[in-house]
């Protein structure tokens, strides 16, 4: 099994702690970082600006998508060129509709001819997906991230779904399709074989892939049961 330095496919580590962030930034296995309005509010961050521009001050040499959060598109335009204005290494996060369900390809279309990096986010479906590539800038790098572990929430396998995306970007050589809402250890492996050239890994999962990748099942079995016993124990259990 390989490493997590010697896979193909990109891990971006996602998340809003600050110290995780800046500690993994520094691992050479990382090749990126995303964050996102729900994980600053569980960080409990209250101002995403001053959040940012002190992130950015250290994340200077990987790509950092950062969202927008406004449900208007002339307000996500706004903080669009705001957010991109931070550095030559930030990418933009629209959604592909607002909460209402309108698209934002128009939106998207207009930022890709403007220059600005994004990282389009929520994408579910293969609709989304070619709406997308055809509104991206072939010029300009771009994220398109897919949902995988969402729509296995769901009870639907995706990596049918996942394969199928890969053609649809052809005509994009500075898109980059990610694997996004990554559930476990094995969706590293599943994204880089279903053709994905990034994953954002939030970081326990990071841990839990340093610590476990390749370990010995006898021996994660031994492990299992030691716990069991040792919990018992410290839980006082009787019968």
């Amino acid at each position: 099994m390989k490493s997590l330095t010697e896979l193909s496919i990109q891990i971006f580590a996602d998340g809003a702690d600050k110290a995780g962030i800046l500690d993994l930034y520094a691992k050479p296995y990382i090749k990126g970082l995303t964050t996102n309005p729900t994980l600053m509010k569980k960080a409990g961050i209250k101002d995403y600006e001053a959040f940012a521009k002190d992130i950015l001050q250290t994340v200077t040499a990987k790509p950092i998508s950062l969202e927008v959060f406004s449900d208007e598109f002339s307000e996500m335009r706004r903080q669009a060129a705001k957010i991109k204005s931070w550095g030559a290494n930030v990418y933009v996060k629209i959604p592909i509709t607002n909460s209402r369900g309108e698209s934002a390809l128009p939106l998207i279309r207009d930022l890709a001819q403007e220059g600005v990096k994004l990282n389009v986010t929520a994408l579910l479906t293969l609709k989304q997906v070619a709406g997308v590539a055809a509104a991206l800038n072939p010029a300009v790098p771009s994220v398109v991230s897919v949902f995988a572990g969402r729509i296995a929430d769901t009870g639907v396998d995706p990596m049918p779904l996942v394969r199928a995306c890969v053609p649809l970007l052809e005509e994009q050589p500075k898109a980059e399709l990610l694997w996004a809402s990554t559930r476990e250890v094995l969706n590293i492996f599943q994204a880089e074989e279903a053709g994905c050239r990034i994953i954002t890994v939030p970081h326990d999962i990071i841990g839990k892939a340093v610590k476990m990748l390749g370990m010995d099942l006898t021996a994660l079995s031994l492990d299992t049961v030691k716990m069991f016993l040792k919990d018992s124990l410290d839980a006082g259990f009787k019968l």
